[in-house]
């Protein structure tokens, strides 16, 4: 911050390329414009530390001592979900819900985890120490979905360690409806609370976009989408068949779900995404990665490299491991490559490239 978005950008396409230099080769790899982002107001998720007291809950983040610092007014969100939060920290008194003393390691209510679909519905998930106050919150809940109509699903996760995590393996339902739809240029993904989502819908919609326009120029007969979350790649591809392939059976519920709705031809896999690639007889014609920031490791990219994969789109939060992975995969070339700010007024960003087999 502190920097025009302009220097932002610039600053992020330099970034990229010095570490993507030794992938790519001088005169084939093209560099497309970047897509630039909305400034301000971009996040569709807001994962905000509960601290300070019952009667005055903070939501926001932590200083240094461990101290809560109210960020409700947060420039990062859109206006209709910061308008959520104040009715939420309300919610918290009125449940009785005590935000927990990081130092201290007491309390219950750690964090609050609000998602915003592009109609307007929210999602508002609880992080607790354990289960002691979910009755409350079941008690007090009508008053809070009278006070927030746009309130669609509601869950407690509860996390009883005292680590930095964001949430726990145990998901409570609060309400009936337990999906979100996040409509993504007329693909309606059904989001669950522990499910994975991009936090910048307008630059989701571009990147998938420009996936797909790769891949229908390749005009394959048959797709995998590696690390497929909730379908986001693979049901804006048209290929005659996609598989996906994600460790998350939530996630690959919801994908399916979408599917089907759809009537596409893809077939959703709950498993881990290499030693799946890895356990197939034959390849696909092409193959979507978007990995984690760890990237897609050695296993996967040696099977890559020996693969005959003839082309490969890969989706990175993390230009490092990107460099890493391709670094690994020296037979397939870098064509094409562009930058997805997802992440204004941060040094992160997106970057996705088209890989293709160099000619033997």
């Amino acid at each position: 911050m502190g920097r025009s978005y302009a220097e932002q950008l610039v600053h992020k396409q330099e970034h990229a390329r010095g570490l993507l230099a030794a992938a790519s080769d001088a005169g084939t790899t093209v560099w497309l414009p970047p897509v630039a982002s909305p400034e301000a107001a971009f996040r569709n998720k807001a994962k905000m530390v509960v601290a300070g007291t019952v009667a005055e809950p903070t939501l926001g983040i932590l200083d240094a001592a461990g101290r809560g610092v109210d960020l409700q007014g947060c420039g990062l969100y859109p206006p209709d979900l910061r308008a959520a939060f104040p009715a939420v920290a309300r919610f918290v008194t009125r449940a009785a819900i005590e935000p927990y003393d990081v130092p201290a390691r007491r309390g219950e209510l750690k964090h609050v985890l609000v998602t915003q679909a592009p109609d307007g519905a929210l999602m508002l998930r609880f992080v607790l120490r354990s289960q002691e106050a979910v009755t409350r919150i079941r008690k007090h809940l009508p008053s809070l979905l009278a006070e927030l109509p746009a309130l669609a699903v509601v869950s407690a996760n509860i996390l009883p360690e005292h680590k930095a995590v964001l949430e726990g393996d145990l998901e409570i339902p609060l309400t009936e409806q337990q999906t979100l739809t996040m409509d993504v240029d007329g693909v309606a993904l059904h989001l669950r609370p522990r499910s994975f989502f991009q936090t910048n819908t307008v630059v989701t919609a571009a990147l998938y976009r420009q996936a797909a326009q790769w891949v229908q120029a390749s005009r394959p007969t048959s797709v995998w989408d590696l690390y497929c979350g909730v379908g986001g790649f693979a049901l804006h591809l048209h290929a005659p068949h996609v598989v996906g392939v994600e460790t998350s059976e939530e996630a690959v519920a919801s994908a399916a779900a979408t599917a089907g709705e759809l009537g596409r031809a893809a077939t959703f896999v709950a498993a881990d995404a290499t030693a799946w690639a890895l356990a197939q007889p034959h390849a696909p014609d092409l193959v979507v990665v978007n990995p984690p920031r760890r990237g897609i490791g050695a296993d996967l990219a040696r099977w890559l490299e020996t693969s005959g994969v003839e082309r490969v789109v890969y989706s990175s939060c993390n230009a490092v491991s990107l460099a890493r992975d391709l670094a690994a995969m020296p037979s397939l070339a870098v064509r094409e490559v562009r930058l997805f700010d997802m992440f204004p007024q941060t040094t992160h960003y997106e970057v996705a490239a088209l890989l293709e087999r160099r000619a033997a």
